[in-house]
């Protein structure tokens, strides 16, 4: 019997495939849990034109997250920190204040997580910043840390 999965089943196949499976899997497990659909031509058509959909998000998202990191690889910003004895910041700059910096200076909101400090910054100084955009788009900034 063919059917088209509604969402991810492991070993079966993804979200939108048209699979064949044995009539009692299907009747017994895959269509009550709404893990399937029957493959009828209607259904079929349905499930390519959500394929089609989604590519077109998925391809508008990479052309996006492109133009997005040709603006970031201009952009420097400085964050200035209060010092302690010794030349030792207070705390430390992470990702959290560089995001916070470029939604209030440069009007760009990018979520913490895809700035992908290794560690947070503890000493004054110019530090290239990597950010993943898109799975597939990579960009880097400059950040320089200055005392108030």
């Amino acid at each position: 019997m063919k059917v088209i999965l509604q969402q991810e089943v492991r070993k079966l196949g993804k979200k939108g495939d048209v699979i064949e499976v044995s009539e009692g899997y299907a009747r017994n497990y895959l269509l009550p849990q709404k893990l399937a659909i029957m493959a009828t031509a209607n259904n079929i058509n349905t499930a390519n034109l959500q394929k089609a959909a989604e590519a077109r998000k998925k391809e508008r998202a990479h052309d996006e997250a492109k133009l997005l990191a040709a603006q970031m690889a201009k952009i420097a910003i400085t964050i200035p920190v209060k010092m302690g004895e010794g030349g030792r910041l207070f705390g430390s700059v992470t990702a959290k204040d560089i995001a916070d910096v470029l939604a209030k200076e440069h009007k760009l909101e990018i979520d913490k997580r895809k700035i992908e400090l290794k560690d947070a910054i503890k000493s004054l100084g110019t530090f290239t910043v990597p950010i993943k955009l898109h799975p597939e788009v990579n960009t880097q900034i400059e950040v320089t840390i200055t005392a108030e």
